[in-house]
C-alpha cells in the first residue's frame, strides 16, 4: 500500500510538472548559466551592498576576459579554470543573496587575477609560455582541471580530526602521479575549519589538516618546494549557516587546494 501511494504521488508530479531538469554535474546550481537574471539597478532604486558586489563581479569578469584574449588560457590554463569556477561560485552566491560569501570570494578572485596578470606579463617579456597539454586532451587546461577536481573533491574531515578519509587519499595519489609529470604546477593547500570550536583551536586544527595533505603528497613523490601550506579561521566558511549540527558543519571542515602555475624560466641557447 505504501509503495502504491508513492507511485501515485510520483505519477501526479510528473503529470503536473513534467520531468525534472537537474543541474549540470559539478556546478551545484544553474545561476552561472543565467548571469543576466541578476536584478539590475533601477533608476529609482536605492543602492545596496549587493549592487556594489555585482559591479565588482562584472569588473572581475571583464578582467578575466581580457587576460584570456591576451593568451592567459594558453599559458596558464589551470589558473583560468579556477578563475572561471570561482566566477560561477560568486554568481550563484549573489543570486542566492549570500552577499558575505560573495564578498569573500571576490577578494580571492581579485588576488588571483592580479597574480595571473603578473605571470602573463612576465612570460610575454621573456617570450616563453608553458603549454601543459598531453596527448588525448581536447584543449589547454584539461589536465589542470582534472588535477584540480581530484584535489578538491571528497576533501572533508571529521569533527576534531586532521585524518584524511580513504577516498580522498586515493584521489591525492592519482593527483600526485599526474603532478609529477606537470612540473609547472605548484600547490597552495589551505585548511578550513567549521564554526563550532574556539577560533584559535580551529585555526590550529585547520593547519594540521593542510599539513597532513601536504605530507601525503610528499610521500607520493611531490617535491616539498612545490607545496605551500596555509590555514584560515572560522570566518571563511564554505557554508554560512547558523546551524550548529556537526553533520551540517562537515562541509566547512575541508582543505581547498589551488593550482599555481609558476612562470617558466627563459630558455638559454647554447653557443
Amino acid at each position: 500500500m505504501h509503495q502504491l501511494s508513492i507511485s501515485i504521488i510520483c505519477f501526479a508530479l510528473l503529470a503536473l510538472g513534467g520531468c525534472v531538469n537537474w543541474p549540470v554535474g559539478g556546478h551545484g546550481g544553474m545561476a552561472e548559466h543565467y548571469q543576466g537574471t541578476l536584478t539590475p539597478v533601477m533608476p529609482d532604486q536605492p543602492l545596496g551592498p549587493e549592487h556594489g558586489l555585482r559591479f565588482d563581479l562584472d569588473l572581475a569578469r571583464q578582467h578575466l576576459d581580457i587576460l584570456i584574449l591576451e593568451g592567459a588560457e594558453l599559458c596558464f590554463p589551470a589558473t583560468v579554470i579556477q578563475a572561471r569556477q570561482r566566477q560561477n561560485d560568486i554568481t550563484r552566491e549573489l543570486y542566492g543573496n549570500l552577499d558575505f560569501d560573495a564578498a569573500n570570494n571576490l577578494v580571492v578572485q581579485r588576488k588571483l587575477l592580479a597574480r595571473l596578470e603578473r605571470q602573463l606579463d612576465y612570460v610575454k617579456q621573456q617570450s616563453v609560455c608553458i603549454l601543459p597539454i598531453t596527448e588525448g586532451q581536447e584543449k589547454p587546461g584539461d589536465i589542470g582541471k582534472h588535477i584540480y577536481d581530484l584535489l578538491n573533491g571528497d576533501n572533508q574531515f571529521s569533527a576534531d580530526s586532521p585524518e584524511l578519509n580513504p577516498k580522498y587519499v586515493g584521489q591525492l595519489a592519482e593527483a600526485a602521479q599526474l603532478l609529477r609529470n606537470q612540473p609547472g604546477y605548484h600547490l597552495r593547500i589551505i585548511g578550513h575549519p567549521d564554526t563550532l570550536e574556539r577560533p584559535e583551536y580551529n585555526r590550529k586544527l585547520s593547519l594540521q589538516r593542510a599539513k597532513k595533505v601536504g605530507r601525503y603528497l610528499q610521500v607520493m613523490g611531490l617535491p616539498t618546494e612545490r607545496i605551500l601550506v596555509d590555514a584560515v579561521g572560522p570566518d571563511h566558511p564554505l557554508l554560512a549557516t547558523d546551524d550548529k549540527q556537526t553533520h551540517t558543519q562537515r562541509i566547512n571542515r575541508r582543505v581547498s587546494i589551488e593550482l599555481i602555475e609558476a612562470p617558466p624560466l627563459p630558455q638559454t641557447t647554447r653557443k
